[in-house]
């Protein structure tokens, strides 16, 4: 498996850096999923030579346009480049009705027109497993206000595993979420507690809990990207992580 941050950046483009998008290949093919697709994420795939017309599935960690805004971007790409491949979104509940709303509100009929592809929304529950093109995806929900329930999310293949916090302050769920994965990707977002939030004084508490076998910080606001990181590993565009 092999994860590529194609955006890292808090909802505010910190650091001059795009807002949340993982792309995640197995066995050597093009990325075929996304964590997350934040608005500026078509752009940001574009820089990362990605190709959106290959993903085939997009998980989204909860409703806020960071993380889920891209999302008619890349539907409205696909059906003026003769997208032929369906799509799956895969989100919290409510996830259908808010790209609905969102498509509307930016290109107004969007949403009913009839294209080359089809776009299948499946709605996560917490802890409850959907098998995704040999990709076991788990939600665990967190504590993050959007309008919707929030979830860290975990992938699992046959070839290796990661997780991602999503954005939530501190639960011991995440514990459970990044439990012996390969890789766990994970909001840095303040150096000093803040609400709906993680921050690097927390998770240095509970650094020695987790088990997975690496922990790379994203999503990280100007005053965490101006804190000492020296002990941690941060994500930037870009950055391709093998597990």
């Amino acid at each position: 498996m092999d994860a590529t941050v194609v955006g890292s950046g808090d909802a505010f483009g910190s650091g001059g850096r795009f807002q949340t998008c993982i792309a995640v290949a197995v066995d050597d093919a093009p990325p075929r999923v996304l964590v997350d697709c934040g608005a500026t994420s078509l752009t940001a795939l574009r820089k990362q030579q990605l190709d959106p017309n290959e993903v085939d599935t997009i998980v989204i960690t909860h409703l806020h346009g960071d993380h889920f805004g891209g999302l008619p971007f890349l539907i409205l790409d696909g059906q003026f480049r003769r997208r032929s491949r369906d799509l799956t979104v895969v989100g919290p509940p409510g996830t259908r009705d808010r790209l609905t709303t969102a498509m509307e509100a930016l290109y107004p009929g969007s949403s009913e027109v009839r294209r080359r592809f089809d776009v299948h929304v499946l709605e996560h529950a917490d802890r409850r497993p959907l098998e995704l093109g040999g990709i076991r995806v788990t939600p665990y929900e967190v504590r993050h206000a959007s309008g919707a329930p929030a979830y860290a999310v975990q992938l699992q293949t046959s070839t290796g595993s990661l997780a991602y916090s999503g954005d939530t302050e501190w639960t011991d769920v995440l514990l459970q979420a990044a439990d012996d994965v390969d890789l766990f990707l994970c909001e840095g977002y303040s150096p000093a507690p803040i609400r709906w939030h993680l921050d690097l004084q927390t998770l240095e508490q509970h650094r020695d809990r987790f088990t997975c076998r690496e922990l790379v910080l994203t999503h990280l606001s100007p005053t965490a990207l101006a804190a000492d990181l020296t002990t941690w590993k941060v994500a930037y565009d870009g950055l391709r992580l093998t597990v």
